[in-house]
């Protein structure tokens, strides 16, 4: 199969089927900690990467021949190899899986593109949207997530607070933390700042615990996680 991977069990999303709608590492960043190595084409063009039909075929053909572990999964994911919001393509996409499948839809975002309203729009019919957020000020995110020149953060931050008031549905804001880039106290105090202002439902606070793109990137301790954890208050959890 083509764009299907999995299913795959994860910490967060149970048990879980992939969808990847993008070629390999096409993203709008190149995050340093990515555990699928470093970007091999940053951009922020969107376009019908896979034609939808073919993505619905192939969903269309494995829950037919997979009925028993079907029944198991707790979500499809939009996720895989690239950024998924890239696909123009993306709300038919989710319109055709909740038309064939009663399983809840899960989209994982760098959030980069949700800037763009009628983007924001297309994909208000997932059951979640796992955002990603991993700086507060403009240098960190830099630094961080290495993104296309032209991309601010307080834009993304702006775009996720548009989006919470327009979306019905559960968001859980991710946010990586490096080790000697974004954990300082100063910085996760911005970032508990941001999260109130975003209002999720739920913030995950996760490091690095695969090979990343990088040499040298190390993950915050656990003690350190969950003493941020605590400074960002009650919808934050460590992963």
């Amino acid at each position: 199969m083509k764009s299907i991977y999995g299913p795959v069990q994860s910490r967060r999303l149970g048990f879980s089927l992939g969808i990847s709608l993008t070629p390999h590492k096409t993203c709008s960043f190149d995050c340093v900690y990515c555990q699928l190595g470093a970007s091999a084409r940053r951009t922020r063009e969107r376009k019908p990467y896979v034609p939808v039909e073919d993505v619905l075929a192939e969903l269309r053909a494995w829950l037919a021949d997979n009925a028993a572990l079907a029944g198991k999964l707790d979500y499809v994911t939009l996720s895989g190899s690239g950024e998924p919001v890239l696909h123009s393509g993306i709300g038919q996409i989710i319109a055709g899986i909740k038309a064939l499948t009663a399983i809840p839809v899960c989209l994982i975002t760098n959030s980069s593109l949700l800037v763009d309203a009628a983007v924001r729009k297309s994909i208000l019919g997932a059951d979640v949207i796992i955002p990603s957020l991993d700086a507060a000020t403009q240098d960190i995110f830099e630094r961080i997530d290495r993104p296309m020149p032209g991309i601010q953060v307080e834009d993304i931050i702006a775009a996720l607070v548009a989006l919470r008031k327009e979306y019905a549905g559960r968001i859980w804001l991710e946010v990586m933390l490096v080790k000697g880039i974004n954990d300082s106290r100063e910085h996760i105090k911005l970032l508990a700042q941001t999260v109130k202002r975003i209002g999720p439902d739920k913030c995950q606070l996760t490091s690095p615990v695969r090979c990343t793109a990088e040499k040298d990137i190390f993950p915050v301790e656990r003690g350190a996680m969950e003493s941020f954890c605590a400074l960002i208050g009650g919808v934050c959890e460590v992963y």
